[in-house]
């Protein structure tokens, strides 16, 4: 089986912070990277490292040709990676010393994705497929109907969170998955709760408390544990999370077997510094329960 997502693709520039600025405050940093990121790469990665089948559906600059090769270097395939005249999406990211970021993002290329190639990387799908889409790109809601309509299994990522985006995409999805700040601000912005949520299956992650999934179909629930970690770096740790479920399934693990793969995978993310580069593999993983 193959995993598609339609995802953003950033550059990311980390800047280490004593705290996380406060309106009108300077702050010296002290340390500055720059590397591969974006919700739909870092997935990308995170289910390939995984063990997936990955094909990247979206977009980058010309003149990042080094972004493409590195996502290339991470098993992903790039076939339906386009390069535009305009810029890389790239995102300026804040570090704390406990671990907490506050992120700005520029869309760049990702808001420039185009329906038919979409619709040739979808072609290829077959049922049973599945297909990643986070909020961080345009044609979700689109891509989302065709993938469904061909019988893929559609998970969608709410974040960045946009109650209209989501509303959108809703009626097309298998699975959400939000973070619990995100699911709080769905559950208020729709007057529903959790379990009334018109989609087949909900996923919410609570950092260091673990994962919830819940069958809004059957009322079945699972609730797993993370492993205890010092975090260093809490940035990518929900889309490591997302990308080694959709591993998971694709790989034909039970629900529960697949979250705790994946809070497995998100506790060693949190541990090191960066995004997609940063993401282990999935003999890395392995160890976690060693921690």
């Amino acid at each position: 089986m193959t995993i598609f997502n339609l995802g953003s693709v950033n550059i990311d520039r980390f800047y280490a912070l004593p705290h996380l600025p406060q309106p009108g405050e300077t702050l010296s940093a002290s340390d500055y990277s720059v590397g591969l990121g974006g919700k739909g790469v870092n997935q990308s990665v995170a289910a390939a490292r995984a063990g997936a089948k990955v094909h990247h559906i979206g977009a980058i600059g010309k003149s990042d040709n080094w972004v493409r090769d590195r996502i290339e270097s991470y098993g992903v395939d790039c076939t339906y990676l386009r390069a535009l005249s305009g810029n890389t999406g790239h995102a300026i990211i804040y570090v704390d010393a406990a671990a907490e970021n506050t992120i700005v993002l520029d869309a760049g290329t990702n808001a420039q994705q185009d329906s038919g190639s979409i619709a040739k990387a979808i072609e290829l799908a077959k049922p049973d497929d599945t297909l990643l889409l986070q909020n961080e790109t345009n044609l979700q809601a689109q891509t989302a109907k065709l993938a469904l309509d061909k019988g893929l299994r559609v998970i969608y990522s709410a974040a960045p969170f946009s109650i209209e985006a989501v509303k959108q995409v809703l009626p097309h999805v298998s699975i959400l998955v939000m973070n619990e700040v995100e699911a709080e601000q769905l559950c208020r912005e729709m007057g529903l709760t959790l379990d009334k949520i018109p989609v087949p299956q909900v996923l919410v992650t609570l950092g260091a408390k673990g994962a919830m999934w819940r069958s809004n179909e059957t009322g079945e629930v699972n609730e797993v544990a993370a492993p205890k970690v010092t975090a260093i770096d809490t940035t990518a740790a929900g889309d490591t999370f997302a990308g080694y479920f959709a591993s998971g399934l694709d790989l034909c693990l039970s629900i529960r077997n697949a979250m705790e793969w994946a809070t497995q995978a998100a506790a060693l993310k949190v541990t090191r510094h960066g995004t997609a580069d940063a993401i282990p593999t999935a003999a890395e993983v392995s160890t976690v329960q060693s921690i």
